[in-house]
């Protein structure tokens, strides 16, 4: 699970956060959520090692993968869930219908296009986030980047010395693969390295590939499915 940092706590709100489409081996605390329910502000969300469900939310969808636990709120008024084990795939039609919080980062889309992106909690203090249609933005305060659509990153939380020093020896070891023959001068010269903030990081970041685009929108469809979110 995340535990970096001071995870948003909002609490129970009481407010109801939207309406089960689908559940599969899922709960609701300590009880089974069933398709039509009411979910609310406050609810944590379990999923089994085989289950998921999904939860529709104004103008956004947030799906639950397998083994996944997240937590509903509200966040700045509009839905917001906080993510602690597993994996979530959220769509949304506009910039505000949503946002993901996965300890002390929150990724929301970044235009009022139509967004889908998917959030993996990877290790502790680690996260891999998957932009497949729109961009999204990734925060910790005021270090604010963005991931393009069909793109993906895995991202380290709160990098301690050791965190970075692994971050230069990776990027230099791929530097090294893609091109044999002009290996970089130095750990962590090469061309793929990220560049960093001045003064204390509150992430670092680095490409893992393109997101796979046919699985994803086959994921995106199943989102939108019955209905598309409207604005």
């Amino acid at each position: 699970m995340i535990t970096v940092g001071m995870t948003p706590c909002w609490g129970a709100s009481g407010e109801a956060f939207g309406t089960v489409v689908t559940a599969d081996r899922a709960r609701v605390g300590s009880g089974p959520i069933s398709v039509g329910a009411t979910v609310f502000g406050g609810d944590r969300l379990f999923t089994d090692d085989t289950g998921s469900v999904q939860v529709r939310a104004g103008a956004a969808r947030l799906l639950l993968s397998s083994s996944t636990i997240a937590m509903l709120a509200k966040d700045e008024s509009s839905p917001a869930a906080s993510l602690t084990r597993g994996t979530a795939i959220f769509s949304t039609a506009n910039s505000k219908a949503f946002s993901l919080h996965v300890g002390s980062m929150t990724i929301r889309p970044k235009t009022d296009q139509p967004t889908v992106a998917q959030v993996s909690v990877v290790g502790p203090k680690q996260l891999m986030v998957r932009s497949t249609r729109g961009s999204v933005t990734v925060a910790v305060d005021d270090d604010v980047r963005e991931i393009p659509e069909g793109m993906a990153y895995r991202i380290v939380l709160d990098p301690s010395p050791s965190d970075l020093a692994a971050v230069d020896r990776e990027t230099a070891d791929a530097d090294m693969d893609a091109n044999p023959a002009q290996a970089p001068q130095g750990v962590g010269a090469g061309k793929h390295k990220q560049p960093r903030r001045a003064g204390r990081s509150h992430f670092i970041w680095f490409a893992i590939g393109i997101a796979s685009v046919a699985t994803f929108f086959a994921v995106y469809e199943a989102v939108q499915s019955p209905s598309k979110p409207s604005n």
